[in-house]
């Protein structure tokens, strides 16, 4: 196939540029890194030509970008309209949208018992509260796929949870908790109070479950995750065992945490993927990366 992939040098875009071309697959790449590549140009005066667009282009940065930053974040409402009217105008037959986890109500995500968040629980007529404009773009994003959808776009969403590996920039919490335990701090720096969760998924299977849904041509938003609540202490000890050492936990409550806890209910992704990369397998694989 002739594929689109916007942020192609980002952390899940260059995973699947990588798998896309290992399949024989023509990949033209849109990334801010590479000069005069703005995904968002890009969008307003290209003319098409792709069997598959893939839109991983985003304004992300961890948490700490997602609140300390909503307006940076927020220009992600522009980049995704943009990308679904050029899909539509250029006739584009199939198109992948990376929604988020953060779509979902925070309502759902509160202390207390898991709510294991199925599809379902967003209504997209009446969303209810997502998880700061992040999460705000990418409710809108799932709408605009349904208006895609209508023009005869085939759009396959997808709502990952927390997404890691050894790659990955280390302003998000796993590859942080890799670094400190790669230099054996003590004590080891835990934001909040460290009993919130969270559901991690490799990015090997995040383009795994990704490229699994364009071939079975899967319809509706689905979630990748695996189910399996993971807290920030228990993250920690994880870390820290495989690295051969056990340090005082220190707890920075007043840092940004976002939601209480995060996790999905895997089961529609089940039907056409199952993940292969365990939590401990990762640790390993980063710690020795």
């Amino acid at each position: 196939m002739n594929v689109l992939l916007t942020g192609h040098r980002g952390f899940i875009g260059r995973h699947l540029h990588r798998v896309l071309e290992e399949r024989g697959h023509d990949v033209q790449g849109v990334d801010l890194e590479r000069r005069h590549s703005d995904a968002l140009d890009f969008f307003r005066y290209d003319e098409g030509g792709y069997d598959l667009a893939i839109h991983c282009a985003a304004n992300v940065g961890g948490r700490a970008s997602i609140d300390g930053s909503p307006l940076a974040v927020a220009t992600n409402l522009a980049l995704d309209a943009w990308y679904f009217q050029w899909l539509v105008r250029t006739g584009t037959p199939r198109a992948v949208f990376f929604s988020s986890s953060a779509a979902y109500p925070v309502e759902l995500q509160q202390p207390g018992d898991i709510h294991r968040l199925v599809e379902d629980d967003i209504d997209l007529d009446n969303p209810g509260l997502p998880d700061a404009t992040y999460g705000l773009a990418k409710v809108t994003g799932e709408r605009l796929a349904q208006y895609a959808e209508a023009e005869g776009c085939r759009v396959h969403v997808l709502r990952p949870f927390s997404g890691y590996g050894e790659d990955q920039d280390d302003c998000y919490p796993f590859p942080a908790f890799i670094g400190r335990a790669k230099r054996h701090e003590d004590p080891f720096e835990v934001w909040g109070d460290g009993s919130s969760t969270r559901d991690w998924i490799h990015v090997d299977d995040v383009v795994g479950a990704t490229l699994a849904a364009i071939g079975h041509d899967v319809t509706g938003p689905v979630n990748l995750g695996w189910g399996r609540a993971t807290s920030f202490d228990q993250l920690a000890s994880y870390v820290t065992q495989a690295a051969g050492y056990t340090p005082r936990i220190k707890h920075l409550p007043g840092a940004p945490q976002g939601v209480h806890h995060r996790v999905c209910d895997p089961t529609r992704m089940l039907g056409f993927y199952q993940p292969t990369v365990t939590l401990e397998e990762g640790i390993r694989r980063a710690l020795d990366s």
